[in-house]
């Protein structure tokens, strides 16, 4: 069996990616950068165990894909790292950045096959242009650029990083700490995206599929004595309101569900549980204001909802056009791609006896196309 663990560092920010999407969710064909990236390391057949780090908001979704082992990252690459070491029991541990997505089977080997020949293995790029340091022109032969995967010892490894200083790779942490470090020359071709332009410099990527993804929700509430109800965004004057945890809208709960459905993100009750007070009486448009960030963060982009509400009583045909404003704008969609439709149930059923409302909602998505960027 392999002495050797992959660590898969994925649970930054991308805070310098220039878009608002994470960019481990940016797709490749139908995946997920960071599963891609994942499944190549995989079936390269070298280890006994491969550790993603991932976000806290992140892991449980990520954790749907495969049965890789998840660990919580922290604040900087280091501490995610460090998180990560704690799961490790083999020899040798390889780390590689989820950003690093082109990693070729002829660079792997050779850092592999060089495993004994210093305490951490790590390739690296000669430097062909001219180069000034503080404005002094230095010999471009002395000049390294590192890159990741990087493969130590493990105990070595662990005893560098117990330290405060802030490391941005683990050959620095394992040379500051005494220990050695063996280069092998590195390949151009496994860039690391830290640029939204750095997309382009990588052909191992396929575009997003462009397959549409669909989704549907219901949900009911019943009525109680209260003055006005939120439906569709906006609020209504009746003497009733709805039962519920939060402020009741049934309209907007049901799109959560569509838009969570057709992302395969689970549900509102899993995003926001009822028996949390923080959701106590909370206004329903916050909810979807942040359901919608955090779909378009996981790589995901609304095309249109349509929305059906079942409902003996309030008559909403003077209210249907300013709750798809409402919705529209909540989406960041154009008005048009928003349809409210309303309806009865005859006077049958609990509906019909005007004890509550129930929406039908349905939602289109896609892969945001980070070629077209």
């Amino acid at each position: 069996m392999s002495d050797l663990t992959l660590i898969l560092l994925s649970a930054g920010s991308s805070s310098r990616f220039g878009l608002d999407v994470k960019k481990q969710w940016l797709r490749v064909d139908d995946k997920p950068l960071w599963y891609f990236v994942a499944k190549k390391f995989q079936k390269s057949g070298y280890f006994k165990k491969i550790i993603i780090t991932s976000s806290q908001d992140d892991i449980e979704f990520m954790k749907f894909f495969d049965e890789f082992e998840f660990v919580v990252g922290g604040s900087t690459r280091q501490k995610s790292l460090q998180n990560a070491l704690k799961s490790v029991d083999s020899k040798y541990v390889l780390v590689s950045d989820v950003a690093r997505a082109c990693v070729s089977k002829k660079l792997l080997k050779k850092i592999i096959s060089s495993k004994d020949k210093g305490d951490c293995v790590v390739p690296y790029l000669k430097v062909s242009d001219t180069v000034v340091y503080q404005n002094e022109t230095i010999n471009r032969d002395d000049v390294k650029l590192i890159q990741t995967p990087q493969l130590s010892k493990t105990k070595i490894l662990k005893k560098s990083l117990n330290t405060k200083d802030e490391y941005t790779d683990e050959s620095s942490a394992i040379l500051a700490y005494g220990g050695s470090r063996y280069f092998v020359e590195g390949d151009k071709d496994a860039h690391k995206i830290t640029f939204i332009e750095d997309l382009q410099k990588l052909p191992c990527l396929k575009k997003p599929s462009k397959e549409i993804l669909s989704g549907n929700g219901f949900d009911v509430h019943q009525f109680e004595n209260g003055t006005n109800l939120f439906l569709g965004g906006i609020e209504i004057e009746t003497n009733y309101t709805f039962k519920a945890h939060s402020d009741g809208d049934v309209a907007l709960h049901a799109l959560i569900d569509a838009i969570l459905g057709a992302c395969g993100m689970g549900d509102i009750g899993m995003m926001f549980p009822d028996n949390d007070d923080t959701f106590k009486n909370i206004d329903s448009k916050k909810l979807l204001k942040e359901v919608v960030k955090k779909v378009h963060n996981f790589g995901f982009e609304l095309i249109n909802v349509d929305i059906t509400i079942i409902a003996q009583k309030p008559r909403l045909n003077n209210y249907k056009n300013l709750m798809r404003k409402t919705i529209a704008k909540l989406l960041h969609l154009n008005v048009s791609k928003v349809n409210i439709k309303a309806t009865t149930t005859e006077k049958l059923g609990f509906i019909g006896r005007s004890e509550g409302v129930g929406v039908m909602a349905n939602a289109n998505l896609k892969y945001i196309d980070w070629n077209d960027k």
